[in-house]
C-alpha cells in the first residue's frame, strides 16, 4: 500500500478551500457590480460560483460576512496599487494626505465601490487591515512632527479613518462631490493636528503626487493606477444654479 502523505493532503485541501473561496468572492463581486448589495441572495453567489449551498456556509455565515469579505479584497488591491508611490514620499504627512485622498479618489470615481467598502468597512473592523496598518504608521511619523495635546495615536487614527469613510459614504450616496476633495483632505490634516499651512501646502502638493503617480504607472503599462489618482471631472451645472 502506497504511503499517505498526511501534509501533502492537508496541504492540497488548504489550497482548494482557498481556491473555493476565491470563487465565492469573485461571484460576489460580480454580482454586487450589477445590483444593489440586498439584492443579491446566497443561492445567486452559489449559482454564479458553480458550487453548492453548503459550500457557502463552509466558508461563510451570511452575505453580510461575504460581503466584508469582497470589500477586504477591494481595498487591499486598491492599497496595494498605490504603495509604489507612497513610498517615494519622504514627508509622513503627505504621505497621510495622499492616502487619504487616493481613497476619496476612487470613491468618486466608482461610488458603488464607496458604498460597499464604507459600510462593510464600519460593520467589520477585519476590512482593510493593512490600509489602516499602513496610514497607522504614517500617522505616527507625522504626529511626532506637529503633535497636538491630547490626541493619541490611536485617537488620531480613528478621527482620519472616521473622516475618511464618511466622505467616502458620502460621496457614494451623491451629497459630496469632486469639489469637497481638497476640502476632505485639509479637514483630515487639521484633524491630527497639522497647523493650516501644513495642511495646504501638503493639499497643494497632491497635484504633483498625482501627476507622478499616473506617469509612473503609464511607463509600466499600470493603466488602472492613472484611473484611480486622477482627478473626476467635476460636473458643469447650469448658470445660477445652487448646489444641493
Amino acid at each position: 500500500m502506497a504511503k499517505v502523505n498526511l501534509e501533502r493532503r492537508a496541504e492540497i485541501g488548504r489550497e482548494k478551500r482557498a481556491r473555493t473561496k476565491a470563487q465565492l468572492i469573485a461571484a460576489a463581486k460580480a454580482l454586487f457590480s450589477k445590483g444593489a448589495l440586498e439584492a443579491v441572495t446566497v443561492d445567486e453567489v452559489v449559482n454564479e460560483a458553480g458550487v453548492a449551498k453548503g459550500t457557502f456556509y463552509g466558508h461563510f455565515n451570511d452575505m453580510s460576512e461575504l460581503a466584508a469579505a469582497v470589500a477586504d479584497e477591494l481595498v487591499q488591491t486598491f492599497d496595494e496599487l498605490i504603495q509604489p508611490q507612497r513610498l517615494t514620499i519622504s514627508d509622513p504627512l503627505l504621505r497621510v494626505a495622499f492616502g487619504c485622498d487616493s481613497f476619496i479618489g476612487k470613491a468618486l470615481g466608482d461610488r458603488s465601490w464607496a458604498l460597499l467598502v464604507t459600510r462593510m468597512a464600519r460593520s467589520y473592523p477585519a476590512v482593510g487591515q493593512g490600509a489602516r496598518s499602513r496610514l497607522s504608521e504614517d500617522l505616527g511619523e507625522a504626529l511626532k512632527k506637529s503633535a497636538q495635546a491630547g490626541l493619541s495615536l490611536e485617537l488620531g487614527l480613528e478621527v482620519a479613518l472616521g473622516i475618511v469613510l464618511q466622505v467616502a459614504s458620502a460621496i457614494g450616496d451623491g451629497r459630496l462631490d469632486a469639489r469637497d476633495r481638497a476640502g476632505a483632505v485639509r479637514s483630515i490634516l487639521t484633524a491630527i493636528g497639522a497647523s493650516r499651512r501644513d495642511a495646504e501646502s501638503a493639499v497643494s502638493r497632491l497635484a504633483g503626487v498625482r501627476k507622478a503617480a499616473a506617469r509612473s504607472a503609464f511607463e509600466e503599462e499600470e493603466g488602472p493606477l492613472e484611473a484611480e489618482l486622477r482627478d473626476p471631472p467635476v460636473p458643469r451645472k447650469p448658470a445660477g444654479a445652487r448646489r444641493a
